[in-house]
């Protein structure tokens, strides 16, 4: 709800899901969005769960996904990038700039 709040703040349409099954129902009625900020450690679905139902469909394996953990090894997580926590917000902006302009 924090991340939501700030980027609404910043002018940006957010969606947000409290686990991974929610954020694929979310993903299914919303407009395609410009990029997922996946945090891993989810109840039901975790993020990792979720990063591999994304890469398996077509339509939505093409959406940026921004991994938000402690993880740091991109490769191992197939994600466009990984910012660490704790988060800095002014990095989470520009990452957040770089894929919605």
């Amino acid at each position: 709800d924090a991340l939501q709040a700030v980027l609404e703040a910043e002018g940006h349409e957010a969606y947000a899901a409290v686990n991974g099954r929610d954020a694929l129902d979310v993903l299914h009625r919303i407009p395609r969005p410009g990029l997922i900020l996946l945090d891993l450690m989810m109840p039901v679905m975790s993020g990792w769960e979720l990063l591999e139902t994304l890469r398996a469909d077509d339509d939505l394996a093409r959406i940026p996904v921004i991994v938000l953990s402690a993880v740091s090894d991109r490769g191992a997580l197939h994600a466009s990038r990984v910012l660490r926590k704790p988060l800095e917000i002014g990095m989470l902006l520009h990452v957040v700039a770089e894929y919605c302009a």
